[in-house]
C-alpha cells in the first residue's frame, strides 16, 4: 500500500496522521468492517479460500460505492488491520495487493491510500475509512426523491447474493460453471459502478443510496427518507432474475429473491426526473408516487406492496 499517491493525499504513510486535502471546503466520509465469520469465511463450505487479496478488495469496493451514491469521487483512504498472531504474512501483503488493485480497476483514480493501523486480535478485522470529494457540487441524498420521478439501477442486483449461496452450498467451487465462478468472484470482489454516481448527480438525479442490502430494503430507506412510495416494474425484475437462473436452478433456488433480497452487489439505486434522459449505465426499473391517504413510505411491486427483507446484520 506503498504506491503512489493521489494529488489529494498531501502526506501519506510515515507519520503520525495523513495531510488530505479538501479543495471545496467540504469532505464526504464514509466507513466500514469486515470481521472474519461475519463478513468473511477463510475457508467456505463449498471449499472455496478466501485470499487476501479477495478481502483487500472487497474492502476497497464496499467503501468506495458509499462515496459513490453521494455523488461524490473518492480522494484518500485510511486502513486499520486486526489480525490473530498466526496470520501468514502472504496473506497480508496479499491483502495490501487487493486494496489498491480495487482501488485501481474500479476506476478510482483520483484516491490513494493515505495511512492506516494495525493491531492484534482474535479474528481478522479489516476497517476501511474513505474521503472524498463533491468538487463543489451539491450531494445527492436520499431524501430527495418526488412523485413522479423514474426510478433506475445502476450495476448489478443478486449476483453477490447468488455468490454466496454458491459458496454456503456443498456444490465443490471446481464443479461450478464459468458464470456461477463468476457470481462467487463478484460476492468475493464486488464492481459497484463508481463512474455512475457521479454521472447521475451531474444528470440530475433527485436521490440516490448504495444497493448494501437489498433492493427491497435499500429502497424502503429512499421511500422512507423522501416520503415517498417505490413501486418496482415486474419486466426489469423478470430480467434481473433471469440471468441468475442457471446457479438457482443448480441449488434449488428462486432467483427472484436474491434479486430483491440479496445486498452486496453495491449497485446503485437512484431516481431522476420525468423525462430526463438516464445517465450511461442506468436502467429504469420502476417509478416514485405520491402516498395515498393514510399510507406511509413503502415499496411496491405492480402497486401491490411488498416485503422489504434484505440484510440486516443483527437478525442473522
Amino acid at each position: 500500500m506503498d504506491g503512489a499517491h493521489s494529488d489529494a493525499t498531501l502526506l501519506g504513510p510515515g507519520d503520525d496522521a495523513a495531510i488530505v486535502a479538501s479543495p471545496d471546503g467540504r469532505t464526504v466520509i464514509s466507513i466500514d468492517t469486515q470481521v472474519q465469520d461475519q463478513d468473511f469465511r477463510l475457508q467456505w463450505p463449498n471449499g472455496y479460500r478466501t485470499t487476501g487479496f479477495d478481502v483487500g478488495w472487497k474492502a476497497a469496493a464496499q467503501n468506495l460505492s458509499d462515496i459513490n451514491a453521494m455523488g461524490a469521487r473518492a480522494t484518500s483512504m485510511v486502513v486499520s488491520l486486526t489480525l490473530p498472531p498466526e496470520t501468514a504474512v502472504g496473506w497480508v501483503e496479499d491483502l495490501a495487493d487487493g486494496l489498491t488493485a480495487g482501488i485501481r480497476e474500479l476506476g478510482a483514480a483520483s484516491c490513494s491510500v493515505a495511512g492506516g493501523d494495525l493491531g492484534r486480535g482474535r479474528e481478522i478485522s479489516v476497517t476501511v475509512a474513505v474521503l472524498g470529494t463533491l468538487d463543489a457540487g451539491a450531494p445527492v441524498l436520499r431524501s430527495g426523491a418526488r412523485p413522479g420521478d423514474v426510478l433506475a439501477l445502476a450495476g448489478t442486483a443478486g449476483h453477490a447474493a447468488a455468490g454466496l449461496a454458491l459458496l454456503e452450498s456443498d456444490v465443490p467451487v471446481d464443479a461450478l460453471s464459468d458464470g456461477q465462478r463468476a457470481l462467487v468472484e463478484l460476492q468475493c470482489r464486488p464492481r459497484p459502478p463508481l463512474a455512475s454516481g457521479p454521472a447521475a448527480r451531474a444528470a440530475g438525479a433527485t436521490a440516490m443510496l448504495d444497493i448494501s442490502d437489498g433492493l427491497l430494503r435499500d429502497g424502503m430507506r429512499l421511500a422512507t427518507a423522501s416520503r415517498v412510495a417505490v413501486d418496482l416494474n415486474p419486466g426489469p425484475l423478470k430480467r434481473l432474475a433471469d440471468a441468475l437462473r442457471p446457479a438457482a436452478e443448480l441449488l434449488g433456488m428462486d432467483p427472484g429473491e436474491w434479486v430483491l433480497g440479496g445486498g452486496e452487489d453495491h449497485g446503485l439505486l437512484a431516481t431522476f426526473p420525468p423525462g430526463s434522459p438516464l445517465p450511461h449505465g442506468f436502467t429504469a426499473i420502476g417509478s416514485v408516487q405520491a402516498l395515498g391517504i393514510n399510507e406511509g413510505p413503502g415499496v411496491k411491486i405492480a402497486g401491490r406492496s411488498a416485503d422489504t427483507g434484505g440484510w440486516d446484520h443483527f437478525a442473522h
